[in-house]
Order: C-alpha cells, then sequence, then structure tokens
C-alpha cells in the first residue's frame, strides 16, 4: 500500500511538472513571435524602435505567468495587447482552481469498477458438513440459494455507490468550471463598468496605452489566480485612490484563494437546495471519500471563513496601529479611502501581492 501511495504521488507530480513545462514553453514561444510596444530612444532624436525584450527575460516572465508567482524583469509596460492576452491564458490555465479541476476531471476518467471478488471463506465454512442436528442447536442453515441472494445484493450496491461516486465528480467538476466562469464574468464586468465610470481611473489607461477590456481581463485573472501582475510598472499604486475599485479586487482575491473551498461547499447546496441533485447531496455528506482536497466538510469550512475573516482583522488593525500616520502611505488621503486601502494591501500581503503602495516606506 506504501509503494501504490507513492507511485501514485510522483505519477501525478511528473504530470503536473510537465504540464507547466509545456505550457511555459509554448507560452514562450508564442510571445517571442508577438512585438512588443514600440519603445523610442528618447536620448537620440530618430525614430528607431528598440526592443528591450530578452529571450532569457520572456521565458522567465512565462513561466513565472504559468505558475503564478508574478516575479518578473521586465516591466509591464513594454507588452503589447497580444502579448498582456496571452500573459492572461497562462495566469488562468496555470492558476490553482483550473489546475485542481483538471485534476478532477482526470481522476473521474480513471474511476474503474471493481466488482466484488467471491467470499471464498465464507463459502467453505459453508459447505462444511455440521456434526450435529441444525435442530437441536437452533441453527438456520443459510442455503446456497440465499447466499447468493446476498452476494447479489452486495454487488448491486456497491454498482450503485460507483456509479454515484462517478457522476458526482463529474458534477464537481462542472460545477468548479460554472464557479471559475461566474466569478470572472461578475469581476471584469464590474472593473469594465468602474472604469467607464471613473474618469480618473480609464485616464490612467490611456496615458499608458492600455486596452480597457484587456486591462479588464488581466487584472481579474491576475487577481483570482492569485499572481498579482498588473499591466501597468506601478502594479496598484496608480489607483490607490480608486476605493471602489479596491473592493471589486477584494473578493476576487478571496473566492479564488483561501475562501475558495467554503465557498465551493456553499455551491453545491445551493444546488442540493434547489435543484434536488443526488450528487449534489452525495458531494456534501462525503466530502472525504471524493478526494478534492478544496472540497472541505461543513465544520471545516465554516472554521475556515473564521480562520481568514480573523487574520485579515488582526493584520488590519496591526497595521492601522503602526501605519495610519505614515505619509508615504497615506498622503491625500481621507479616512474611508486609508481604511479601503489598508484592508487591500493587508488581504493581497497574504495572497497575490498586489500592492497600493511602496513597500520600502513601510516601517520594519
Amino acid at each position: 500500500k506504501t509503494c501504490d501511495f507513492v507511485i501514485i504521488n510522483i505519477s501525478h507530480f511528473i504530470i503536473e511538472l510537465c504540464y507547466f513545462i509545456l505550457v511555459s514553453s509554448f507560452g514562450f514561444l508564442i510571445l517571442k513571435t508577438l512585438n512588443p510596444k514600440s519603445i523610442h530612444n528618447n536620448n537620440n532624436n530618430n525614430n528607431n524602435n528598440i526592443n528591450p525584450i530578452k529571450d532569457l527575460d520572456l521565458f522567465f516572465t512565462s513561466i513565472s505567468a504559468t505558475t503564478v508567482s508574478s516575479m518578473s524583469t521586465l516591466e509591464m509596460e513594454v507588452f503589447s495587447n497580444s502579448q498582456l492576452i496571452v500573459l492572461t491564458i497562462l495566469m488562468f490555465i496555470g492558476g490553482e482552481v483550473f489546475t485542481s479541476m483538471i485534476g478532477l476531471h482526470f481522476s473521474a476518467s480513471k474511476l474503474v469498477y471493481k466488482p466484488l471478488k467471491s467470499r471464498s471463506r465464507v463459502n467453505s465454512v459453508a459447505s462444511l458438513t455440521l456434526p450435529c442436528e441444525p435442530i437441536e442447536l437452533g441453527l438456520i442453515v443459510v442455503t446456497p440459494q440465499e447466499n447468493n441472494t446476498s452476494t447479489t445484493m452486495q454487488k448491486t450496491k456497491s454498482e450503485i455507490d460507483f456509479f454515484i461516486k462517478s457522476k458526482s465528480i463529474r458534477v464537481l467538476g462542472f460545477l468548479v468550471l460554472l464557479y471559475l466562469f461566474t466569478i470572472h464574468i461578475l469581476g471584469i464586468s464590474m472593473v469594465i463598468l468602474y472604469l467607464n465610470i471613473t474618469p480618473n481611473a480609464i485616464n490612467v489607461l490611456h496615458k499608458k496605452g492600455i486596452e480597457t477590456l484587456t486591462f479588464s481581463i488581466f487584472t481579474i485573472v491576475s487577481t483570482f489566480a492569485s499572481c498579482g501582475f498588473i499591466p501597468t510598472n506601478e502594479n496598484m499604486r496608480v489607483f490607490s485612490k480608486n476605493s471602489g475599485f479596491l473592493l471589486i479586487l477584494i473578493p476576487q482575491i478571496l473566492l479564488g484563494n483561501t475562501l475558495f473551498p467554503s465557498f465551493l461547499r456553499f455551491s453545491i447546496w445551493v444546488l442540493e437546495k434547489f435543484a434536488k441533485k443526488d450528487e449534489a447531496r452525495y458531494l456534501l455528506r462525503n466530502a472525504k471519500e471524493i478526494g478534492y482536497h478544496h472540497l472541505l466538510p461543513s465544520k471545516h469550512s465554516r472554521l475556515l471563513i473564521m480562520t481568514v475573516l480573523g487574520f485579515i482583522m488582526v493584520q488590519l488593525v496591526m497595521f492601522c496601529a503602526m501605519e495610519w500616520g505614515n505619509e508615504g502611505i497615506n498622503k491625500g488621503h481621507n479616512v474611508y479611502k486609508k481604511l479601503v486601502g489598508i484592508l487591500f494591501q493587508c488581504v493581497n500581503s497574504r495572497h497575490t501581492g498586489e500592492s497600493i503602495v511602496d513597500l520600502s516606506s513601510i516601517a520594519p
């Protein structure tokens, strides 16, 4: 059993390793074929364009986007619109929720029904000749027909359990996919709406030559995947005064990271409550048997929410106590913007790594 466990885990590791290597390499090749933004040499008064991107830097960025590690040796504004779209795809298919969903479908496809083995020991005992009359001992002799009926019932129950488990895993996979697209669509729609009604926010994009739709999709995908890439060189510092924008991103950070298991279970509960699905009921009652590590029991899901919110509140209080009067962080902000900005910074410090402040200005 130990050997089988090790082999299974090694095979999963190799599959994931090959997946990330292939995706990163393919992403690098596509990024390399696309042209970056044209950058003019301001020191020389000519129109000669220079390409600031080296292959090693581009490959490193591709790996960073695929593994959602948000490390880059390049400024984000050197990437063209088409390159930003490629990076968005890499972050999306490299995120934890997406890769776990792929693993879930892969596990469902590998499920194989194993019929019950004949119980030779029971049959051999049943075939023994009794040394005395069964009437004297008050025993009931199990006839071969009754024994076969019991075996058939056990086999039928085993088949039913297998098929409902198999179907439940597939339902869970599609539910995760629905969750993934729903959160992204809502987030992208809200960002686009906010940018269109907030002139100072959209002016930042116009000055930098970033398309609104590309920025919205890129930011939501990066935030949900806990990557931390933003299409601007300053990350989120240029939007530090846009409290509404920050409030839109905070739920995306949590729903794509630590609160994903809790809201996934809530989604299953909603499905069971209104659609009356047997698969949803099975998922709620047999979370451990499914083998999906993001599907937690009810008690654990509630405790997870309390833990996440508790840590955020503690960090919020400590950050306010130590940095409230720091002009390098809160310069020109009212109380409301300070609180929203600090909350955004606290949530990001444990998740995506996006920042609205220069980290060097924070006290050690």
